[in-house]
């Protein structure tokens, strides 16, 4: 077992086209987000193993000799699969919890203590370590924090416990794994997600773990080859929504009048094709015409969401704002409020964007001046982060 402190980030992720449309068997394009969650790894040898999770209040320790001692044959050595209800039950029993409990931050504490359980088994007796993650992404905001969580643990425990190497080289500053770890981060990560969301598609994992941009479509994701970095303005309306509602009522629309929905559906698809292809070319030889060209599919895009039944007023006024400065927005994930991009040219001056970030600001929103196709999981030195991020972990 590795006995250095292992420091991993994962990137968030939006949805740049495809909302809604993709759970109707259409093409859905997910992009990485340069919003990172970043993780900490401490092996040290004080028979504790804990978890600090402040951004959603969490802070615990077990006794590793106490965990040593339970039965937890349920999770078997290697076996990168589902738990099943009755396995859950008997997790939260190792955890200390109540048979009923549901939110949020006691399912990420059950994801760590599955993961590292059952990642951890290969050992000869249960490490005994300090992980604490800290994250650039909001909560509950559909940019994948969750699967960016998951995603880091399994590549630490992973590579504390040597079933995957450490990537650094002396002198680097970061570095990524070979394809074939990352598709076993991946379904770690995965089965991790599985115990917070229950029955997720996959795509926030996959986006986390390889980054860039990926396509999705009836369960087949597959990677966009060498797509360019574009910057965008990622805002949250920071007004709470239902996904589940959401998805209702596009299908319920979608029975009422199937004449009108269908083609919109249709046309949606085409909308991620053709910006596929528009990215496609970019990363060939970007030209001016391009970044138009994505323009008009954002707005595009955005009608027909509204048509669909998921847009809200705030993301009307977000797109507006950004409109009265020659900029085109859409929502991104579920709709209904949440969270909108907006795309930044590269000839915009600072001070336009410095100008509109105000307006949005007073409007009551959240924005993040940032970019897509951002590098997926890597391992780090801790002396070449960012200050605001090494502020950040060593203040925990």
């Amino acid at each position: 077992m590795l006995s250095e402190v292992l420091l991993v980030s994962a990137p968030g992720k939006v949805i740049l086209h495809g909302e809604h449309a993709v759970v109707h068997g259409k093409v859905a394009l997910a992009v990485a987000l340069n919003l990172r969650t970043f993780l900490w790894l401490q092996p040290h040898s004080n028979g504790k193993v804990g978890l600090n999770l402040p951004i959603i209040g969490i802070k615990r320790a077990w006794d590793v000799a106490k965990l040593q001692m339970l039965d937890t044959s349920f999770l078997k050595q290697g076996d990168v699969t589902a738990l099943t209800p009755e396995q859950v039950e008997k997790l939260k029993e190792v955890a200390g919890f109540p048979k009923d409990c549901a939110d949020h931050e006691h399912l990420a504490v059950l994801s760590f203590l599955y993961l590292y359980l059952s990642i951890c088994q290969s050992q000869r007796a249960l490490p005994s370590l300090d992980i604490a993650v800290w994250s650039e992404l909001p909560t509950g905001a559909s940019l994948g924090s969750s699967a960016t969580y998951s995603v880091c643990l399994a590549a630490a425990l992973l590579t504390m416990c040597k079933e995957i190497p450490n990537p650094l080289k002396d002198g680097e500053a970061a570095s990524r794994w070979t394809e074939e770890k990352l598709e076993l981060i991946n379904k770690w990560a995965f089965q991790g997600g599985r115990v917070i969301h229950g029955n997720p598609s996959g795509v926030d994992n996959a986006v986390s773990t390889w980054g860039r941009a990926l396509q999705y479509q009836q369960g087949k994701i597959s990677s966009l080859k060498r797509p360019p970095a574009l910057k965008i303005l990622l805002i949250n309306t920071r007004v709470p929504h239902s996904t589940k509602a959401l998805v209702a009522g596009v299908r319920s629309r979608l029975l009422k009048f199937p004449e009108i929905m269908v083609p919109l559906l249709t046309s949606i698809d085409a909308i991620s094709l053709e910006c596929e292809w528009v990215l496609g070319e970019m990363a060939v030889a970007p030209a001016p015409e391009h970044y138009l060209m994505l323009e008009e599919l954002i707005d595009m895009n955005q009608n027909h969401l509204n048509a669909l039944g998921v847009g809200h007023a705030s993301l009307n006024q977000l797109c507006q704002v950004t409109m009265a400065h020659g900029l085109h927005s859409k929502l991104t994930g579920t709709g209904g409020r949440g969270c909108g991009i907006t795309l930044l040219r590269p000839d915009l001056e600072q001070p336009e964007v410095e100008a509109m970030k105000q307006v949005l600001t007073s409007c009551g929103f959240d924005c993040w001046e940032t970019s897509i196709g951002a590098p997926g999981v890597s391992i780090h030195m801790a002396v070449s982060l960012d200050a605001l991020v090494w502020q950040a972990l060593d203040g925990l």
